[in-house]
């Protein structure tokens, strides 16, 4: 049983970042059909009792290439959106401190750096997609992006994803309608940084 990310926050808690109705609907509709889908198609698949990054990672051991597409799709959906709000916060904003900190200037010479780098991937992202900072298999951060419901896992990169911009219109256009740089720009505005720092900690762990 897949469990959608309970927020710890009420849905007007994000404004004016990101308004009451786009988190309603980005929550409490998008993520939620991508759950209750998930969960009837790995029942179907008979892989309901796998962890969700060991399934993504082994999309090819489905046969079926309709459910494998469909779990590819959802399970992505499902995953993208269980760490995008995991890792926004009302408290959020300024920079990382300690290790992430420290990691971010090793790998991109300052945060301001990354932050520039990953905002050219969130909006050099063609259509629907994500801009994510995953940690390699060496510790290493690194950046990219990637279209749908398509994430480092579910591309065998091997990357684990420790922080994302979901950049799918319903993510932002109810406020800044096709102004994906206005959202992207506001979004650092509530980045749980110490949030992220947990993932990339339980990443190299």
């Amino acid at each position: 049983m897949f469990t959608q990310y309970p927020l710890p926050y009420t849905s007007d808690a994000l404004e004016p970042t990101i308004d009451t109705l786009t988190v309603e609907t980005h929550h409490g509709k998008h993520h939620a059909a991508y759950t209750a889908a998930l969960n009837t198609l790995a029942e179907q698949a008979g892989v309901a009792d796998m962890d969700i990054t060991d399934l993504l990672a082994n999309l090819d051991k489905i046969e079926d290439p309709a459910l494998r597409t469909a779990i590819r799709n959802n399970g992505g959906g499902f995953y993208n959106h269980n760490l995008y709000f995991s890792t926004i916060s009302p408290s959020g904003g300024g920079q990382p401190e300690g290790l992430l900190a420290e990691k971010i200037n090793e790998a991109f010479g300052s945060f301001e750096a990354f932050q520039e780098k990953i905002t050219a991937l969130a909006l050099g992202q063609f259509g629907s997609g994500w801009a994510w900072l995953s940690v390699t298999p060496a510790g290493d951060l690194v950046l990219s992006n990637s279209p749908n419901q398509d994430n480092p896992i579910s591309l065998g990169t091997g990357n684990v994803p420790i922080f994302t911009i979901d950049v799918w219109e319903h993510a932002y256009y109810l406020k800044y309608k096709n102004l994906r740089p206005a959202y992207v720009k506001a979004f650092f505005d509530i980045v749980d940084w110490k949030a992220v720092e947990e993932n990339y900690k339980a990443a190299i762990a």
